[in-house]
């Protein structure tokens, strides 16, 4: 009898909000999806990228052009440079970064700690390996690292601990104080960094984000994790990239030459020439910021308690005080009774809890904002 290496894991949940809210009709707050276009010109490029035939395989690791540009960029934000040719390498979406990046260094009875809520990819990753997912909880009310907790949870066996900011599902992010405090810990242990940085240009409050790449001692043992989808609205075109020492990295390659035979390739040489002369990291971040705090004026009327977000273009709704409903049925009242689609916090989070919380997503245009708000100012409560 076939026994799952995923037995323990839950299955996602998205396919069947996306179901519930294609059936409903409802406002579709629950994914990561943008209301926005890809930039015109980066368009166009691909376009042109297509129609003049650069349509054949590119190398496993990615066109030099387009490492070349990432390095420079890297190293005029953090300070650190990659080596283009050993140490950056592109790959089919972010998911699979993290998917390999585990896969090369995590072996069976392994631990790996991870901060929940959780982004779901994480600990079917580690599972995959035969390791063993070690869960810390992110303190309320704010969703901070709890370090003393993490201290302890590190044992002979810890091969990994995963970071995540800024944070999906929060939209939480780490000051350089953890940054320090993670440093600190792992000195003198064998412990690898998987951190997850894509939504690394959408910072708000006039805060900064603090890559693990800024820590020398840190970087000297992380894998990072970055995409430019979030930026330029092309999620879809699943093409992320992933920074590593060249230890690192040569067995991160090792794995992925086996799993996928390249990155789509006029994409890529669309977005090297595009990088050039384009980075929309400022206008991005103000896009964003405003739409959080549109939507949150505009959701000042309701019973729903706002967890702020302070990095990417996710938040948390706290719905406490309208009903005591489990996450996952109060999900499927909203989208039925109200036409509004959302994700609840269950979702990131591996065994069953008592949390009224759930994640939108506000990338959206200033009409949706206000039909949602307006939507949900009218849930009443139930206590």
């Amino acid at each position: 009898m076939l026994q799952s290496k995923l037995q323990n894991i839950k299955g996602s949940i998205f396919s069947a909000v996306n179901k519930l809210v294609a059936e409903t009709g409802a406002i579709d707050l629950s994914l990561g999806k943008t209301d926005f276009p890809c930039p015109e010109k980066l368009a166009e490029l691909a376009a042109n990228y297509i129609r003049s035939g650069y349509n054949n395989y590119a190398p496993n690791e990615g066109i030099s052009e387009l490492r070349e540009v990432i390095s420079d960029r890297v190293k005029r934000m953090y300070q650190r440079f990659y080596n283009p040719e050993t140490e950056i390498t592109i790959t089919a979406g972010h998911v699979q970064a993290i998917m390999t990046a585990i896969n090369s260094v995590v072996k069976d009875e392994d631990e790996v700690i991870l901060f929940e809520p959780a982004y779901e990819s994480y600990a079917a990753a580690i599972a995959s390996t035969g390791a063993r997912p070690v869960y810390v909880a992110l303190k309320l009310p704010d969703f901070h690292i709890d370090w003393e907790e993490v201290r302890k949870s590190i044992t002979s066996k810890t091969r990994m601990i995963i970071m995540n900011s800024p944070h999906n599902p929060t939209g939480s992010v780490l000051g350089e104080s953890d940054l320090i405090q993670l440093q600190r810990l792992i000195n003198g242990t064998n412990i690898i960094v998987l951190s997850d940085e894509i939504f690394e240009s959408i910072m708000f409050d006039q805060s900064t984000h603090q890559s693990v790449a800024k820590f020398e001692k840190l970087a000297d043992r992380s894998f990072v994790v970055s995409s430019f989808g979030p930026v330029f609205n092309i999620n879809g075109w699943a093409i992320a990239y992933i920074l590593a020492p060249e230890k690192l990295m040569n067995e991160f390659r090792r794995i992925m030459q086996f799993q996928i035979s390249n990155v789509n390739t006029p994409l890529q040489y669309a977005l090297s020439e595009y990088l050039l002369t384009e980075d929309a990291k400022k206008d991005i971040s103000e896009l964003y910021e405003g739409k959080r705090n549109y939507f949150n004026r505009l959701m000042a009327g309701s019973l729903f308690k706002i967890i702020p977000s302070q990095g990417s273009y996710f938040e948390i709704l706290d719905y406490s005080a309208i009903s005591d409903e489990s996450d996952a049925d109060f999900t499927f009242r909203l989208a039925t009774d109200f036409g509004v689609g959302v994700i609840p916090v269950s979702a990131f989070l591996h065994e069953k809890n008592k949390m009224k919380m759930l994640r939108i997503c506000f990338a959206k245009n200033n009409e949706t904002l206000e039909l949602t708000a307006e939507r949900l100012c009218l849930v009443p409560s139930l206590k």
